[in-house]
Formats: C-alpha cells, sequence, structure tokens
C-alpha cells in the first residue's frame, strides 16, 4: 500500500494539516496496514477526521454493499459507503436509511463514529440506534461488535478511538416511496419558533432560523415539516460547484441580511405544501458542490449546541448575541430533539439544538468561544461533529460517560495509534 503527502482538512476548511494517506482498495489491503485513524469524505467541519502528527487512511473505496434482505430490511454494507447513495437506491424500493445526516456526502463509518442525528431525532433518535452489529478493525485483526456492548456503546460517537469501523449491518425504515411531501410554515418569531417545532407530530421536522433577525423578529423563520410519499419525483436540477474561493464579501453582513430576508419572504404568510425528490429534502446543500469554499480561504466554523428543554431562554440569548453581532451566515437550523443516544460520547440530549455558521475571523472565533461559555452554563453540550475551537475541560465535563468511554478505548488502542486531532486537542483520553 502506497502511503501519499497531502494537505486535507475538515469541511470547514479553517484547520489544515499535512500528512500522510493510505486508501486501500480491498478489505484485505485494509488489513494489511499499519494501525492509524481512519477518515471517509471528511464531512466533519473541524478536525474530527484529521492526524497531523501521523498518518490516516482513507475509507472511501471501501464502500460496497455486502447483503440486503428486502423482508427485514437490514443491510449490510461497508463504512464508506455514502448515506446519499443508500437514500437514491433504496427509496424506490420502500426503505430509507433510518436516520440521516444533512448531507448525503456522509459514509457510514462517519455517521457512527459521531452517531449522527438528522430530521426525526425527536421520533428515531441517532445513527447507531439503528446498527444491529459491526464490524472493527482491531491489531490487525476484525472484530465482531453487538448493539448494546460495551465496546459498541464506546464505538457509537466514539469518534473511531476503538478501531477503524469496516463495515456494519444497519436497519432501513420502511417509506412510502422516492418522494417527500413538504408543509413549510414561516414561524415569526422565537416564541412561534419553537411553539411549532414543539407542536409538530410529523416524521421529519427541521427549522431554518434567519440569525440575523433582532427585536420583535429574533427567531423569525420557517419551519418545514414532511412524510414520504408515493411516486418518483425527479430532480432536474444538476449540481452547482463552487469553482473557487469566494472573496471575503460574498456572505458579509449586509449580503447576508438581504439573502435572509429573501429566503423567508419565498415561503407564503399562509405557508405551502409540496412535493420534493428525496434528495433535495434532506440534502438540500450537496446540489452546490464545493459549498464550503462560499466562505473564502480562511474557511469557516460552525457553533452547534443543544441544551435541554428548560434551557430555552438562554439558547434565545445565543441567539440574540448572534444576530447583534452580524457574523452569521444564512445557515442556521433550530431542531426539537428527544433523549435519543446510542454511545457514550453522542450528542443528542433531549432539548433544541442550534447550528450556525461563521466565516474564520478573529471577532467569530471569540463570539463562537463565548457561546460555548454559555452553553455550559445553560446544561448543553457541544457537537463533535461541528467543533474546531473549543478546549478540553468544558467539553469533557458536558459528557458524563466520559470515563466509561475512556476505559473501552484504553483496551482498543492502548499505544494511542487511533488519536485524532480532535481528541488529541480536547485531551478526551486523558484522565487529567
Amino acid at each position: 500500500m502506497i502511503w501519499k503527502t497531502a494537505e486535507y482538512s475538515g469541511w470547514g476548511r479553517a484547520l489544515k494539516v499535512t500528512g500522510e494517506i493510505a486508501r486501500p482498495e480491498r478489505r484485505a489491503e485494509l488489513l494489511a496496514l499499519p494501525a492509524a485513524p481512519a477518515f471517509g469524505l471528511r464531512r466533519s467541519y473541524g478536525d474530527a477526521a484529521t492526524n497531523g502528527e501521523g498518518r490516516a487512511i482513507d475509507m472511501t473505496r471501501l464502500d460496497r454493499l455486502l447483503a440486503f434482505d428486502p423482508a427485514s430490511g437490514l443491510l449490510e454494507a461497508e463504512a464508506g459507503v455514502r448515506i446519499g447513495d443508500l437514500a437514491a437506491l433504496f427509496a424506490p424500493r420502500g426503505w430509507l436509511p433510518a436516520v440521516m445526516p444533512g448531507t448525503g456526502f456522509a459514509t457510514i463509518g462517519g455517521c457512527i463514529a459521531q452517531d449522527v442525528h438528522g430530521k426525526n431525532h425527536h421520533n428515531a433518535g441517532s445513527f447507531a440506534q439503528h446498527v444491529t452489529r459491526l464490524t472493527l478493525l482491531q491489531h490487525g485483526e476484525l472484530v465482531e461488535v453487538a448493539a448494546g456492548t460495551p465496546l459498541f456503546r464506546a464505538t457509537a460517537g466514539g469518534l473511531g478511538q476503538t478501531g477503524v469501523i469496516v463495515s456494519a449491518t444497519l436497519q432501513m425504515r420502511p417509506c412510502n416511496g422516492a418522494a417527500m411531501m413538504v408543509t413549510e410554515r414561516r414561524a415569526e418569531n422565537w416564541d412561534e419558533h419553537l411553539a411549532l417545532l414543539d407542536a409538530s407530530t410529523a416524521t421529519y421536522t427541521v427549522g431554518w432560523i434567519d440569525g440575523t433577525a433582532k427585536g420583535a423578529s429574533l427567531g423569525r423563520g420557517i419551519v418545514e415539516e414532511a412524510e414520504s410519499s408515493a411516486g418518483l419525483v425527479k430532480d432536474h436540477v444538476p449540481a452547482a460547484t463552487v469553482p473557487m474561493n469566494a472573496p471575503h464579501f460574498a456572505l458579509s453582513a449586509p449580503v447576508v441580511r438581504a439573502f435572509n430576508e429573501v429566503y423567508y419572504r419565498r415561503v407564503p404568510a399562509r405557508g405551502r405544501t409540496t412535493v420534493k425528490a428525496v434528495g433535495a429534502f434532506f440534502f438540500p446543500l450537496d446540489k452546490i458542490l464545493e459549498w464550503n469554499r462560499l466562505y473564502g480561504r480562511r474557511g469557516f466554523h460552525q457553533f452547534q449546541c443543544v441544551v435541554p428543554l428548560s434551557s430555552a431562554p438562554a439558547l434565545r440569548a445565543m441567539l440574540a448575541e448572534i444576530a447583534e453581532s452580524g457574523l452569521c451566515s444564512p445557515l442556521a437550523v433550530l431542531k426539537r430533539m428527544g433523549p435519543g443516544r446510542a454511545g457514550n460520547l453522542s450528542f443528542p440530549m433531549e432539548g433544541y439544538t442550534l447550528a450556525i455558521d461563521f466565516p474564520n475571523r478573529d471577532a467569530a472565533r471569540a463570539l463562537i468561544r463565548r457561546l460555548e461559555g454559555r452553553t455550559v452554563e445553560a446544561g448543553g453540550r457541544l457537537y463533535f461533529a461541528k467543533d474546531s475551537l473549543a478546549e478540553g475541560s468544558p467539553v469533557r465535563a458536558m459528557y458524563p460517560e466520559l470515563g466509561e468511554w475512556r476505559e473501552e478505548v484504553l483496551r482498543a488502542d492502548p499505544n494511542g495509534d487511533l488519536i485524532t486531532d480532535l481528541v488529541r486537542r480536547l485531551g478526551l483520553r486523558s484522565a487529567a
């Protein structure tokens, strides 16, 4: 296997590293490699998938479907399979991955390592809750891991520290077809936005929030509810590509305010219901390839937290500070989460989650650090898949099962061969 030196980063492009990367084509090639952290398409925003102090394994060529039972919906697939490909292939056959993140470019291995959540967390929980078993590579050998075991719980949301995820068996979810019936409603302010999320009984619910709105309009946005629908809906819009890094003014405060105003007004005051293709609903940004270039060559950071239901006022205060800063981008999401989580370090808790992108500037980094402090005070937690700036002590305190996770990791990787930049930065494997 040839190791090639390359510069690479997470999706935010703010934290770049240079290191040796191997990309095995077959399982036998993977087994022959020395132990190293693994990554997929690096859709985590920060440094969860980078190893600036050593080598890394690119798993994207290990992307085969191994078995499917159409009676039960059990699918066995390799870790490099993309979630969007599964949705496109199986939705016409009446099945969808039970949980899908906001991009179809996330791989199965990445979805397990971050225990991702989707637009249906309030009723379906997190991704790894629908994984019945998985295969890890540990010390040159394949290890089968059943759901619910301590090793499984350390692997789900465990940032790849228990071994390289090679394959997994997923419990797919029945659906009515390859279309989505989507209802959009305006929320005029924060209270109405939360009320719509709380009252939703739809299978899929998500809120876009205007991070620039202030005063009486603070928290305004659009709430989408959706159900799968019979029939085939073809998405005729070809994917566009951002060909180069955008200039710094492309997402300036006036531009973002103007875009958000238009985007909010596109939904009539009475609301509307439309039919969309599966991919258009679940992965809207995937139609703009390399959209991260819109933030320029310096990249961007995302802040995502979840706070308990009782801490909604604290989250509102965070949003007010964001709106006053004039730093946010149009990409801002608010969701109601349920209690479901599969692993020791899984992000979800019952409450509200807010996710907002910021360009990589000094003022934005300072703002994010203040928001992280507010998250601690609110009894919430940060999402490892999005984090690139946090410091160790506050984050470690957000995850009460960190000690259990650390014990399993020490048994699985005693020499620290799988440590990534994020794990190193936050000191997650250190007892101190």
